[in-house]
C-alpha cells in the first residue's frame, strides 16, 4: 500500500471515529433540549390556565353570581376549572395535538373524569404528598407526547362550598348536574390534577433536522480536510520521497548524471534530500578517482 493510502485511511478512521463521537453527543444534546422545550411549552400553558382560573375566580365569579342566584341557574362559567378549560379549548381547535385538562376523580361536570392514566397520575400524588409537579410520556393515536401535571387539592372555598354534600351544595349545581357525583371531597385532599400533554413530535423532528444538518457540515468540514491533508502529504512527503526513489533507480543503474534533488526548507525530507545529494556527489568523486588510477 502506498504512503498516501495509508495516511488517508488513518486520517479517514480518526475522523470518522470522532465524527461518531461528535454525531452520538450532538444527538443526545439536541433531543434534550427539544424535550427541554417542550416541558417550557407545557409550564407556560400551565401557567396560561392557572391566569385563567384566578381572573375567573377574582373578577368573573363575583359578577355573575348575583345573576345565578336571581336566575336560580346554575351558571358554569364561574367555576375557575370550567373557565380554564373552556379558554384553552380555543388553542386547542388551532392546535389538536395540544391538550388540557383538570382531570378528577369524582367530578360533577362528567367531561372532567379522570380516564386510566390520569387516574394513575392523580394517585400518584396521592400516595407522594411532597410531589407538586409530575412530567412524563404518553402514546398517543399521533405519537409520543409528554405531560404535565399539577395536584389539585380541595380548598374549603373554592371546593368544599360545592362537593362537600348534596345538602351543602347549590341547589342550582344539583339541577343542573344532579346528585350523584362530584360529593363527599375532603378539606386539602388530592381530588385532581391540572394535565397538560405536548406532542414531542414537533421538536423531536427539529432536532432531527438541526442533527442532520450539523452531520452533513461536519462530513463536508471532514471530506475538505482529508482533500487538504492529502494535497500536504503529497506535496510535503510523498513527492519528494518519489524523486528520492527515482534518483536512486538512476544511480543504481549506473547514471550519474541525473540531476540533483531540489532542497527547499529545514525539515526531515528536506535534510534528507540533501544528505542523498552529498551522498552522490561521494560517488562520483570516488569513481571519477577510481578511473583516473
Amino acid at each position: 500500500m502506498k504512503l498516501l493510502a495509508k495516511f488517508t485511511l488513518i486520517f479517514a478512521s480518526v475522523f470518522g471515529i470522532c465524527l461518531a463521537v461528535v454525531g452520538y453527543v450532538a444527538h443526545r444534546f439536541l433531543e434534550e433540549n427539544a424535550r427541554s422545550q417542550v416541558i417550557q411549552q407545557a409550564r407556560l400553558m400551565m401557567e396560561t390556565a392557572g391566569s385563567a382560573r384566578s381572573y375567573t375566580n377574582a373578577n368573573v365569579k363575583p359578577l355573575l353570581q348575583d345573576q345565578q342566584a336571581h336566575i336560580r341557574k346554575f351558571l358554569p362559567e364561574t367555576v375557575p376549572a370550567f373557565a380554564a378549560t373552556e379558554s384553552f379549548n380555543y388553542l386547542h381547535t388551532k392546535y389538536p395535538d395540544y391538550t388540557y385538562k383538570e382531570a378528577t376523580l369524582n367530578p360533577t361536570n362528567l367531561r372532567d373524569r379522570a380516564v386510566d392514566w390520569e387516574a394513575d397520575v392523580i394517585n400518584t400524588f396521592r400516595n407522594r404528598p411532597a410531589t407538586h409537579e409530575l412530567i412524563g410520556e404518553r402514546p398517543t393515536p399521533t405519537g409520543i407526547a409528554l405531560f404535565l401535571a399539577r395536584p389539585i387539592a380541595a380548598s374549603p372555598t373554592a371546593c368544599l362550598e360545592c362537593h362537600d354534600t348534596p345538602a351543602t351544595a347549590p341547589p342550582s349545581l344539583i339541577r343542573h348536574y344532579g346528585s350523584q357525583h362530584g360529593f363527599g371531597w375532603k378539606l386539602n385532599e388530592v381530588v385532581g390534577a391540572q394535565i397538560v400533554s405536548v406532542p414531542l413530535a414537533v421538536p423531536l423532528q427539529l432536532a432531527e433536522t438541526g442533527f442532520r444538518t450539523l452531520m452533513i457540515a461536519l462530513g463536508a468540514i471532514f471530506l475538505a480536510s482529508l482533500i487538504a491533508l492529502d494535497l500536504v502529504i503529497v506535496l510535503t512527503i510523498s513527492r519528494p520521497v518519489s524523486n528520492l526513489s527515482r534518483m536512486a533507480d538512476e544511480i543504481s543503474l549506473g547514471n550519474l548524471d541525473a540531476p540533483e534533488l531540489p532542497v527547499k526548507g529545514h525539515d526531515e525530507v528536506s535534510v534528507l534530500a540533501g544528505s542523498f545529494n552529498r551522498m552522490r556527489r561521494s560517488l562520483v568523486q570516488a569513481m571519477q578517482l577510481l578511473e583516473e588510477h
